[in-house]
């Protein structure tokens, strides 16, 4: 089939755009369905994997461009014989790293898939959101449309933002994800209402703070409602993966505690205290976390304390039909000051409160369903084991990803190996074959002795020693985020076992083959 061209057009009045854009939406849901059909009409899908989030300090994240190599689970859509892919990234992918993505494939031949897929570039490692560059390259958007047939595309995105709207009213395809319009609920403000409409649990707190005395007076409030506070955590409306949240506890300040001064020597001696909170890297000082609070807003909420305590999260869909359903369970992996910082996950979470997590989940999204958004979404929760009744678990809700995450990549490859499905009956993923399965999943594997690595010699490492996935086992090691390799030392890797315990087992041996073969 010819591709029709078009002519290049400058950007639109912000009120046309937004009129535009809702009149793409209006064709999503039959463009959508027709990927789930096979028959003879072709289906363009156009894949931009930019981490477009407001507070993402993109420039202190180790490789980030090679983050845009997560969405290369949609390379599954490539086992519908009519369907195309344009894949487009900061930097070209590597051979190898498509070459591998592609033979993970079940059921379609690889040269096949191969002739349906269309990589592009912007040739530009900066460390900006990847639909910026495009925004910036008419003559690239023009080959995007070049190469669709927009009136049966729709475009799939990591992040939906008003950049995205804006490329999707520049392609003339409708995009398949949250409205940017609803964004607000995903902030850590607008998660707190939307718990609290949903009827779940979540710590106590202070939404709309901005600035020093906003924060003091919220501090102030929390401890007097509970005199055994110990610490508090200040977060940015829109921070990422820990970066944005600050810790102050509260112990240096015991003088002023309630009981022991007064309301206004507490606000005083917590306001004096905020330069000596625990801050992430991105903002280390109260000075710049400050200048960002002002800027973007945020919360102040207790922190929860406890003896044993996780981070699991749950994981949903909404599809254009209105359809909600809960994808995954996951156990968050969490590291640096406090545990703030997401480092991976394990599938499913604990089954002793994976239930209730799903349930409270489900309550989330369909408050998000009554609000319109459609597409994917996760909710993050922290549980906290009752020291008197061991096995017994309190939760809280965190906040909301109005997008994809960390953990959707991993169940996404995992369905792309072996076409099998998620239960909600039992919070487990079950193959084709009806046989569970588990995995450890991390974007961040990494070691200063792993620069230098290629492609080539990880996929090398894995077959020596065996940890590669075989397809007659449902077992094994799949490798992504390969591009960050050579230069980072960083690569990412889900361990897929028929029990956790084997799933771990995998995931370390596939560290210390790298680590023996790099030593």
């Amino acid at each position: 089939m010819q591709r029709r061209s078009f002519p290049s057009s400058p950007p639109l009045p912000a009120e046309e755009e937004l009129q535009r854009y809702r009149e793409l939406q209006r064709t999503l849901l039959a463009r959508w369905q027709s990927i789930h059909r096979i028959d003879e009409a072709p289906k363009d899908i156009v894949i931009i994997p930019s981490l477009s989030l407001e507070g993402l300090p993109m420039a202190d994240i180790p490789g980030v461009t090679h983050y845009e190599e997560r969405m290369l689970f949609t390379l599954s859509l490539l086992r519908h014989p009519r369907a195309h892919l344009v894949y487009v990234t900061s930097q070209p992918l590597h051979p190898a790293t498509v070459d591998y993505m592609l033979s993970l494939l079940q059921g379609i031949p690889m040269a096949h898939a191969r002739q349906r897929l269309t990589l592009l570039a912007t040739y530009d490692a900066s460390p900006r959101t990847l639909t910026e560059k495009i925004l910036e390259r008419p003559r690239l958007i023009e080959r995007i449309r070049r190469a669709i047939d927009p009136d049966n595309a729709h475009m799939t995105c990591f992040t939906v933002s008003p950049l995205e709207r804006r490329l999707a009213v520049r392609l003339g395809v409708p995009l398949y994800g949250p409205d940017p319009a609803h964004l607000e609920i995903g902030t850590k403000s607008g998660s707190r209402r939307t718990f609290r409409r949903a009827g779940i649990s979540l710590p106590a707190g202070v939404e709309g703070v901005r600035d020093e005395r906003d924060v003091a007076r919220a501090i102030a409030d929390l401890w007097e409602a509970d005199p055994t506070l110990r610490r508090v955590v200040v977060k940015h409306d829109q921070g990422f993966s820990g970066e944005g949240n600050a810790v102050m506890s509260l112990d240096p300040l015991a003088h002023v505690a309630p009981g022991r001064g007064d309301r206004s020597a507490r606000e005083a001696a917590v306001r004096a205290h905020l330069q000596h909170m625990r801050f992430g890297a991105s903002f280390p000082t109260w000075e710049r976390f400050g200048a960002e609070l002002e800027r973007q807003g945020g919360v102040v909420e207790a922190f929860v304390e406890g003896a044993t305590k996780r981070a699991p999260s749950g994981q949903i869909r909404i599809d254009p039909k209105g359809r909600l359903r809960c994808l995954s369970t996951h156990d968050q992996i969490l590291g640096g000051p406090d545990n703030q910082s997401y480092e991976g996950c394990r599938f499913p979470a604990d089954e002793a409160y994976r239930m209730e997590v799903q349930r409270d989940t489900l309550a989330v999204g369909e408050v998000l369903r009554d609000e319109g958004v459609i597409g994917r979404a996760a909710v993050d929760f922290v549980t906290v084991e009752r020291p008197d009744e061991p096995g017994t678990w309190d939760r809280f809700a965190i906040e909301i990803n109005l997008r994809m995450s960390g953990t959707t990549h991993p169940l996404m490859i995992l369905k792309m190996l072996n076409s099998g499905s998620y239960d909600e009956g039992t919070g487990l993923y079950f193959t084709r074959r009806g046989e569970a399965r588990f995995y450890v999943a991390t974007d961040s594997l990494k070691s200063p002795s792993y620069r230098g690595l290629l492609v080539d010699d990880v996929l090398d490492i894995a077959a020596i020693h065996r940890l590669h996935y075989t397809p007659w086992t449902d077992t094994g090691v799949i490798f992504h985020l390969t591009g960050a390799l050579s230069q980072f030392g960083k690569v990412g890797i889900t361990a897929v076992g028929q029990t956790q315990r084997e799933a771990q087992e995998f995931f370390d041996a596939t560290r210390q083959a790298l680590d023996d073969e790099t030593r």
